[in-house]
């Protein structure tokens, strides 16, 4: 055993423990949508006198969370989203409209002085606002339309708002308040202002608004004298309040005090059923589908393949233990990016394995070791390049992604560098111990290496012509876009409530029932409008425009005249302005995509090679996104995170067929440019028909068994590696093919030779010192 492979297998064996320890020690951390619960995302708005910058989000953070902290839920989470925006999270909470209702009384806390009756009584709890001041007309706790003056002092100054039951006065339950020195004073000149009239005038009233809404508008004690006034500590609201009222009016005197209103823009709830599901469904996929790669491997690189499937258990543990290790919340598209990412991890072990397989072929008296270590050389480049454009793509879901979406970035780059671990530290520790061993060296059948593979040996024999006309290649890509493309115009793209806004619920019914009993039951409660399909096991999924809250509990009810007892399982609400955004950033995402491709590949390729690689991505998008326009399945959030992996997918592949065209051209350059494709193609096919199973075993698993939540993005999956396996050689390639054509630069230097580089003078940085160069 070499030091290098020592020092390999003590790494190896060190992270391993590492690992399995933090397993065993640590527990993962669940996003919403696999432990149930609801999320809320507000968007804090600017007001004529403050702006939601940073700071004054932060303030109005900490007000919410004393008013989610009254309502008892276990474990809330808060957290700041950009420059304007707040995260609520709340765990197990599956009817958010305490929740809702109580986070979205968000305007300023203000007290008013009650200047006398409105002018008539409205017939909407609209607000009727002098353009020219800050008084307000509402209505009154009663309805009774009231005339308020301007603000005399803001919720900022409540120093604590109390609940308490007055047994000795007999005055029931009240509220007593207290306020901060200086507000203490602006409201005791308001109490003195108000007891200055008669007791039972409107204008003996302080009226208390909350998100322009009249509270409370309690009268001034008669005990009170004119310009006496209330102080501080002595307040007490009183009136016929039963407990619950009386704690919730404490609770928004003593949290409206928010220093900008903020806008619900994004509601999901999910039920727990639902999300153990999801965990079920994606560890069985995982488990089906790394069996049946691991099986696939093994099968087709005998004992190296059994070695590497090994080492395809090690990167399963490394990389969660990285998740657990790092806190990374791990949601429904990053568990996906977990289960898509064990698929992928047996790239780098192919690539090597076929370049070692070469080297057997091409010198069949070298070692075992030896053409081992050079296929660990040769498959670097192609191995840091394809895993390169994969963690842009993983960057970019991270950075431009929302929500849920964002921890499939993060899964998929972990996944990323744990397999690199996996291949090029573990897999290479345990093929090198083992081709010192003699049985696995000499038995050629036994270690899957020192023979060609099946694919190889029926390629070699059939030598097809793939470019004598590579233009014919290009015409069927043409066609197959302009197949989507009709696709997208003839039937459009069924853009997902998150992209267009509005609310999707699913249901759970104790009864089953049809779509069509559905939808008259929910139009005769008055949502005529609703959109209503079935969802998994005989659920239904409705999906309407604005609705609230209370529209929602209206409809459930409508639903559940039908079927009996019904759950909601799923619940997504998305503002339109959010919608709009989400919308852009996804064009932006997949511009930025195409863009820093386009850059990385002419940095290292030639510009030919990185406009034929980005032509034949743009392909694969048009005709994963055509696909699902003819199937009629929609397009989401989910969906993007898909066609982001893609991408990377599809380059990775044009990747490795054109580092091989670098590498044979560069050491053939006076051969054509078609016969150098040719071969390149055709020794690259193994790699990725073997890799491209891996894959498929995965996603099939993830296709039959993760039901609705995860089988459109194991389908959009399956169609893009598909047609990114085709496009990698029949796109990619004729495309660059005919780049070249009108290019002038000349071919690549010969490997391992510098630009202008004599022959010789390479060969003799090479010679042994002691050798004189003297043949015989």
């Amino acid at each position: 055993m070499t030091r290098a492979t020592a020092v390999r297998a003590v790494l190896a064996v060190a992270v391993l423990l590492a690992s399995v320890f933090i397993t065993l020690t640590m527990s993962p951390r669940l996003g919403l949508d696999l432990q149930g619960g609801t999320r809320i995302v507000l968007q804090a708005r600017d007001t004529a006198t403050v702006e939601a910058d940073r700071e004054t989000t932060d303030r109005t953070l900490e007000v919410l969370r004393q008013r989610i902290d009254s309502l008892g839920v276990s474990e809330p989470t808060l957290t700041r989203s950009g420059e304007d925006r707040i995260i609520v999270e709340l765990p197990d909470v599956q009817d958010p409209r305490q929740a809702a209702e109580v986070i979205g009384r968000t305007a300023q806390l203000t007290f008013h002085a009650v200047e006398g009756p409105g002018a008539g009584q409205p017939e909407e709890e609209t607000p009727d606002t002098d353009p020219d001041s800050d008084r307000l007309t509402l209505p009154d706790e009663q309805g009774r339309s009231l005339a308020l003056g301007e603000p005399r002092l803001s919720g900022a100054g409540v120093e604590d708002a109390k609940a308490a039951f007055d047994a000795q006065g007999g005055a029931g339950w009240t509220v007593s308040l207290e306020f901060r020195k200086g507000a203490g004073q602006d409201w005791k000149k308001l109490t003195g202002e108000a007891a200055c009239h008669p007791a039972g005038d409107d204008r003996r009233r302080v009226a208390i608004v909350l998100d322009e809404k009249v509270i409370s508008s309690p009268q001034v004690d008669p005990s009170v004298g004119c310009r006496a006034g209330l102080p501080s500590g002595a307040t007490q609201i009183t009136g016929s309040f039963s407990a619950d009222e009386a704690r919730d009016l404490a609770l928004l005197i003593k949290g409206g005090a928010l220093p900008v209103p903020v806008e619900i823009v994004e509601q999901r709830t999910v039920g727990p059923t639902l999300g153990a599901a999801a965990i079920d469904a994606s560890a069985q996929a995982a488990l089906i589908g790394a069996a049946a790669t691991a099986l696939f491997i093994t099968v087709v690189y005998r004992f190296f393949g059994a070695l590497a499937a090994v080492a395809l258990g090690a990167y399963g543990v490394i990389s969660y233990a990285a998740l657990v290790a790092l806190g990374v919340t791990l949601t429904l598209p990053g568990l996906a990016g977990f289960v898509l990412a064990i698929g992928m991890a047996v790239d780098a072990n192919v690539l090597v394995f076929e370049r070692a397989r070469e080297e057997c072929a091409d010198r069949p008296a070298r070692s075992l070791r030896s053409a081992l270590t050079t296929g660990f050389q040769k498959a670097w480049s192609a191995v840091a390049d394809s895993n390169a454009t994969t963690l842009i793509a993983a960057g970019l879901l991270f950075f431009l992604g929302s929500g849920p979406v964002k921890g499939f970035g993060v899964t998929l780059a972990i996944g990323v560098v744990a397999s690199m671990f996996s291949a090029l530290v573990i897999a290479r520790a345990l093929t090198e111990i083992a081709a010192n061993s003699r049985f696995v060296s000499d038995y050629r059948g036994v270690n899957g290496i020192a023979r060609p593979g099946a694919v190889r040996t029926w390629l070699v024999r059939k030598d097809p012509q793939l470019f004598r006309r590579s233009a014919r290649w290009l015409v069927v890509s043409a066609a197959l876009v302009v197949v989507a493309v009709a696709g997208i115009v003839v039937r459009g793209v069924d853009l997902g409530v998150e992209f267009t806004g509005g609310r999707l619920v699913e249901y759970s019914t104790g009864r089953p029932v049809d779509v069509e009993t559905a939808r008259d039951s929910i139009a005769a409660a008055g949502f005529g409008d609703a959109e209503v399909t079935t969802a998994g096991d005989g659920d239904l999924s409705v999906r309407t425009g604005k609705l609230d809250n209370d529209g929602e509990h209206a409809l459930r009810a409508a639903l559940a005249e039908e079927g009996g007892e019904t759950t909601k399982v799923r619940d997504e609400l998305i503002g339109p302005s959010l919608g709009d955004e989400l919308r852009r950033n996804a064009l932006i995402a997949l511009g930025v995509a195409v863009a820093v491709q386009l850059a990385y590949l002419a940095v290292r390729f030639r510009w030919t090679f990185a406009v034929a690689s980005v032509v034949a991505m743009v392909h694969d998008v048009i005709l994963v996104v055509g696909a699902f326009a003819w199937l009629g399945r929609p397009v989401d959030g989910i969906f993007l995170a898909a066609l982001l992996t893609v991408i990377g997918y599809s380059v990775n592949d044009s990747v490795v067929v054109f580092d091989r065209v670098r590498e044979l051209w560069g050491a053939n350059r006076r051969t054509p440019l078609d016969t150098i494709a040719r071969r390149a193609v055709l020794q690259t096919v193994p790699r990725t028909v073997n890799t491209g199973m891996g894959a498929l075993f995965i996603l099939t698993a993830l296709a039959v068994l993760g039901g609705d939540s995860l089988a459109d993005f194991a389908l959009a999956l399956l169609i893009g590696i598909v047609v990114g396996t085709w496009s990698s050689v029949f796109t990619a390639v004729p495309g660059a093919l005919a780049l070249e054509r009108s290019a002038k630069a000349p071919p690549p230097p010969a490997p391992g030779k510098g630009k202008g580089a004599p022959r010789g003078k390479a060969r003799a940085a090479r010679r042994d010192p002691l050798d004189n160069g003297a043949r015989v």
